[in-house]
């Protein structure tokens, strides 16, 4: 970050240029791309490139203020359009519905921002200060959601409705540069974006509040050991952070104008992501002038693709995979981060083998799995033929989370496009039915096995990239293949028709909603049993062990790269199975089921429900589809945005890590009331780790008897077990 101040203020001539080689490489390869290559008589104009320089400037104010909490919270913000967003609704409707004047809102614009972010800070983030990062992040995706969910609100305080608005200062003044006519808006958008970042760099470079900023964001711990307030700078951070995301949304919406629907496009959360990765998270120069680029490229691509503005996401994705194949890793202990600070919860622990054999306990597990056995088997009896839908298409999720525990919980490769794997699936099984008429079983299988190769392509950078890096190339597929990839405008194989349900090897019939959920079953009965005992083998291990020390593992002659590979493959099977079975249950492809947004849904259900084990993505997926259709209002409150944020903060391993806490609890109680000692479970707690302590210094005293083992307990506990 050093670097990267000392070039926004003057730094070596080498510095500065290589911070700025990203954003000079993507700006050549726009003029060669779209004027010299891919012309066809619709070759972008002068005044198209200067819109472009306009839009990434404002661009730049988002990327700056994601990159800043990002060096203070070592997260990224998916929330961030979301929280200058909400301001700008507020300043826009004080223009339409209160007129006031333009730069009165605006300056109350800028107020609403310090507050709501300063807000959210001491309210949710905090909360956060000790949970791993993989956690935070999560909790930022709940943030966004609630956020626009705000933001629709908004207008309410004027009794209206959220409508399509747009505001520009009075005024005649306007120029032209072939083939766009610029206004007063674009003027001040173009003067403000620079100030702003500007002001940003001397506040961060001369001031003490910023170089106390800039000292937490290096060490954080060290920081606070020097006296330096790093909670309350945080919270400065989130408020600049705001107010940055304020001035680039309220400056678009005065020269595009405030879209109606609130919900923030991924193509423009890709576009900021992009110029972060460039920018290696840390260098502000390098991520400033990639954004204004990435503006530039946008512009030129949308011109010349007018009929077809999704074919900028291809290009957007080969950005940043260009970009972050040639870039130098491991350079700065940022990027270590990156990888180290993205562990979930701790590994759910199985029943201890001193207590499976005890009556009681044997009793309640078996018996509970009989009991949820029971339960799902005679649930469709309970249903009608809608509700029965809904039930297998919550199976179908189930599935898609366990998925996501074998690429995040177990091998700790963080996949934010987890839907994009399983819209490969559903897509591939789709056609084996429709032309190929193969059996259901065959083409769930060969979708399946498409998946895991786009997963294996997908999960190459993996080879090099961890943590944020990886989740914003996955992230980059799953935009990528929603919008182009798998969109029947520019692939025709994909099948349009109505699927019909063939029968299962030729005899059972799937066509009733109950026998498709029975099917739905006992796949993931199947898989489940199947991912189990890839668990407990040496795969399993293996990406355990993986996923806590990667050195340390390969020190002992492990193939890091084939662990890594299968960890995508095994993910991209199983998801893209669940894929092949929505889309049969579904009976047609609907590229629009698998959008991005689905692929955070999914994620975040899965670590709601808890990464530490494979039930996890059972009780996500159920909490979340399950609770949003089944449940009534105010119970659906509990699975939205506001729920999500809620079960985060008050459990950090999810209500699957709650469920096993509960367990232990009463495991504890039953092996004290039958004298037994369990190591793996007495360490849990201040008084229990006592009696473990004093149990391994009896035995290294002399091996003692059960008897005289029991009786060095009791004196060193000072009254027993119980």
């Amino acid at each position: 970050m050093a670097d990267a101040l000392a070039g926004l203020g003057g730094g070596k001539a080498g510095a500065a240029a290589r911070s700025l080689a990203p954003a000079a490489a993507i700006l050549v390869g726009t003029f060669v791309l779209f004027n010299v290559v891919f012309t066809g008589g619709n070759a972008p104009a002068a005044g198209v490139y200067f819109q472009g320089l306009i839009f990434g400037m404002l661009g730049a104010l988002v990327a700056l203020g994601m990159a800043l909490i990002y060096r203070a919270n070592r997260i990224l913000n998916f929330a961030q359009n979301d929280l200058g967003l909400v301001p700008t609704v507020l300043a826009v409707d004080l223009i339409v519905y209160s007129g006031i004047n333009y730069f009165l809102a605006f300056f109350v614009g800028l107020g609403a921002a310090l507050l709501l972010g300063t807000v959210i800070e001491l309210a949710i983030i905090r909360r956060f200060f000790r949970a791993p990062r993989l956690i935070l992040t999560v909790a930022t995706i709940g943030l966004s959601q609630l956020l626009t969910v705000a933001s629709l609100l908004v207008p309410r305080i004027w009794g209206k409705e959220p409508v399509t608005e747009r505001i520009s200062l009075a005024g005649d003044f306007s120029f032209e540069i072939h083939p766009i006519i610029f206004r007063i808006d674009h003027v001040i958008a173009l003067v403000v974006g620079p100030l702003a970042i500007a002001a940003v760099a001397v506040f961060l470079r001369y001031t003490n509040i910023g170089i106390g900023i800039r000292a937490a964001a290096e060490r954080s711990d060290r920081a606070a050991l020097l006296g330096i307030p790093v909670k309350r700078l945080q919270t400065v951070v989130w408020a600049l952070g705001t107010l940055l995301s304020f001035i680039g949304v309220f400056l678009r919406a005065s020269v595009v104008g405030l879209p109606l629907v609130s919900q923030v496009s991924y193509t423009a959360l890709l576009a900021a992501l992009a110029a972060l990765m460039l920018g290696g998270l840390t260098n502000l120069v390098t991520i400033c002038s990639s954004a204004i680029a990435i503006g530039v490229l946008e512009q030129a691509a949308g011109w010349h693709f007018n009929e077809s503005p999704e074919l900028f996401d291809p290009i957007l994705a080969a950005v940043i995979v260009i970009g972050l194949v040639v870039r130098k890793t491991g350079q700065s202990r940022a990027e270590h981060d990156t990888s180290s600070s993205w562990r979930s919860a701790d590994e759910v622990r199985p029943v201890p083998k001193e207590l499976r054999r005890i009556p009681e306990v044997a009793l309640v597990r078996w018996g509970g799995i009989a009991a949820l056995g029971a339960a799902a088997l005679y649930l469709p009896n309970l249903l009608g033929p809608g509700d029965q839908l809904k039930a297998f298409t919550v199976l179908n999720y189930m599935i898609i989370g366990l998925s996501v525990i074998v690429l995040t919980g177990w091998a700790g490769q963080v996949s934010l496009g987890q839907m994009s794997f399983v819209a490969v699936g559903a897509a591939v099984t789709a056609k084996a039915l429709a032309d190929w008429q193969l059996d259901i079983l065959l083409a769930l299988l060969l979708g399946a096995a498409a998946g895991a190769v786009a997963a294996l392509i997908v999960g190459l950078p993996a080879l090099r990239l961890r943590g944020l890096f990886l989740a914003v190339t996955t992230l980059a597929f799953a935009v990528t293949a929603s919008s182009w990839l798998l969109n029947t405008k520019h692939f025709r194989w994909i099948p349009k028709d109505r699927l019909e349900r063939p029968r299962l090897l030729g005899a059972w019939s799937l066509e009733g909603q109950a026998a498709y959920y029975y099917f739905c079953l006992v796949c993931l009965v199947v898989l489940y049993l199947g991912l189990r005992g890839i668990r407990r083998g040496r795969t399993g291990r293996v990406l355990l062990a993986m996923r806590e020390n990667e050195r340390g593992v390969q020190s002992y002659g492990v193939n890091v790269v084939r662990a890594k590979l299968l960890a995508f493959a095994i993910s991209g099977f199983v998801a893209a199975f669940g894929g092949g079975l929505f889309v049969v249950g579904q009976q047609s492809f609907a590229v629009e089921s698998y959008q991005a947004s689905y692929s955070f849904d999914v994620f975040t259900s899965t670590v709601v429900g808890g990464l530490g084990s494979l039930g996890g993505a059972g009780v996500g997926a159920f909490y979340s589809r399950g609770g949003s259709w089944f449940l009534v209002f105010p119970w659906t409150l509990l699975p939205s945005a506001f729920g999500v944020l809620l079960v985060l903060m008050v459990l950090r391993g999810g209500l699957g890590g709650l469920l096993f806490d509960l367990r232990d609890m009463w495991l504890r109680s039953v092996a004290r009331r039958h004298g037994i000692v369990v190591p793996s479970l007495l360490a849990d707690t201040r008084q229990d780790a006592d009696v473990l302590a004093a149990t391994h210094a009896a035995a290294e005293a002399g091996a003692p008897t059960p008897g005289e083992l029991e009786d060095a307990v009791i004196t060193a506990t000072g009254g027993g077990i119980g």
